[in-house]
């Protein structure tokens, strides 16, 4: 059995509740229709479907609902999901590409109905779950501005007095009067979030549209929500971490439609999204006047070697030790060190006393190691990749970009979602009287 109810809200209740939530889809578009057409006919038969309404679908003992059996070409895209928000909360949804975040928006929303379980919302419910969803193409944006207010109960007298502040938050401007079809992804995503934010709805659903506007309006954005979360509960899929730990208080990791991590532990749940991902392969570019042919990397107790990954703590010494061997008449070379996030993202960049490289000249035998060594490395957890980047004195030529040469795997008992930790010296400054 599934079911989602709305209702109104009080200020202290919990205003999302999921209990057992589950959705099937079924790879076969024929097997789907036939499925279709057979569940039907089973629920209009009054001698069949037999089960009993009100039976616990949880087996003895356990908080997952019991599961039918699945069909042939169907699979779960959401399977056993549950959580409470209150509000002032915001749920951080994250998971690779197909791990069910927006089937699982789809169903909170009422979009398509779950398989099992039950979806409790209070107050009103406001989604921005696709660019269109909710906006009539050929109505103009005013025009859709009422529409959604609509939609969430206000009356034209309150959606007067909203206007001219969704128009401002949104600067679109002139362009307001015209039909929405021919607005640009960008544009959309602002009025569909401009109507949400100045609208001010019990419960919040965004998914991955604020990827596509600028960075200035995704930072509007983010405040915004700060400022909703005042009075709203929000669930939130982005692939963007730091917006996670920007904004999420709880974060939930699906894979494969499996709930994986789910907790305040931001860190933690960020931490087993990113290691959700194979490393990549090496990638060598450049003109080739310079190759790496050996690499070490030592911590304090630990080494490893070209194409390897060195585990380490925060705080650790950390030497980098290449091997490079060079095009005979190369004179001089600049060398430097990048490191990288899961995210792809430079955190890193190990330099000489310039910050241009560190310079050096090439010996008449063609081979030649550097050593870069660093006292105390302060990135947070996390696994990095490492390329090893030559290029000519005057930066013009690229002579050889090793990337994923190697990887740094870092610990630190920290739930920061910084790329640095820094420690400083701390001392309470007490005012003496005067």
């Amino acid at each position: 059995m599934s079911s989602i109810s709305y209702s109104e809200s009080s200020d202290s209740e919990v205003l999302v509740r999921v209990e057992g939530v589950s959705k099937k889809f079924c790879r076969s578009l024929k097997k789907s229709l036939w499925y279709g057409v057979t569940d039907v006919a089973s629920a209009l038969n009054p001698f069949g479907n037999q089960r009993s309404e009100t039976r616990d679908p949880r087996p003895e003992g356990g908080d997952e609902m019991r599961l039918p059996p699945l069909r042939a070409d169907e699979f779960w895209a959401v399977q056993n999901v549950s959580f409470e928000l209150k509000r002032g909360e915001c749920l951080g949804l994250i998971g690779h590409n197909g791990a069910g975040k927006s089937t699982l928006l789809k169903v909170l929303n009422g979009l398509i109905p779950p398989d099992t379980g039950r979806i409790t919302m209070k107050g009103r419910v406001c989604a921005l779950i696709e660019l269109n969803a909710g906006f009539n193409p050929i109505l103009s944006g005013r025009e859709n501005i009422f529409n959604q207010a609509a939609l969430l109960g206000f009356s034209k007298e309150e959606t007067l007095a909203k206007f001219d502040a969704i128009v401002d938050f949104s600067e679109i401007g002139d362009f307001i009067e015209m039909p929405v079809q021919n607005y640009s992804s960008g544009m959309r995503v602002r009025l569909g979030f401009a109507i949400a934010a100045q609208m001010e709805p019990d419960v919040l659903i965004i998914d991955e549209v604020l990827a596509v506007g600028d960075v200035a309006f995704r930072f509007k954005c983010l405040n915004a929500i700060g400022e909703l979360m005042k009075s709203a509960a929000v669930i939130f899929v982005t692939h963007t971490m730091p917006q996670v730990f920007r904004i999420c208080s709880e974060v939930m990791v699906l894979d494969h439609g499996k709930v994986t991590f789910q907790g305040r532990n931001l860190a933690d749940g960020v931490g087993i999204y990113l290691s959700l991902f194979k490393g990549t392969e090496e990638n060598i570019s450049g003109t080739g006047e310079v190759q790496v042919i050996g690499l070490l990397l030592d911590g304090d107790d630990s080494k490893a070697f070209m194409g390897e990954t060195l585990r380490i703590n925060h705080g650790s010494s950390l030497t980098l030790e290449a091997a490079l061997q060079f095009v005979p008449g190369l004179g001089s070379v600049r060398l430097q060190f990048l490191l990288w996030n899961a995210e792809m993202l430079p955190v890193l960049d190990i330099m000489g006393q310039d910050l241009c490289g560190y310079s050096f000249d090439v010996p008449p035998s063609g081979q030649l190691e550097i050593r870069a060594t660093i006292p105390h490395l302060d990135l947070n957890s996390g696994k990095y990749s490492l390329s090893v980047i030559a290029a000519s004195t005057d930066l013009t030529r690229t002579l050889c970009r090793h990337d994923n040469a190697a990887y740094i795997q870092i610990d630190a008992a920290s739930d920061s979602g910084a790329h640095v930790l820094s420690v400083a010296r701390w001392a309470v400054v007490q005012n003496t009287p005067s």
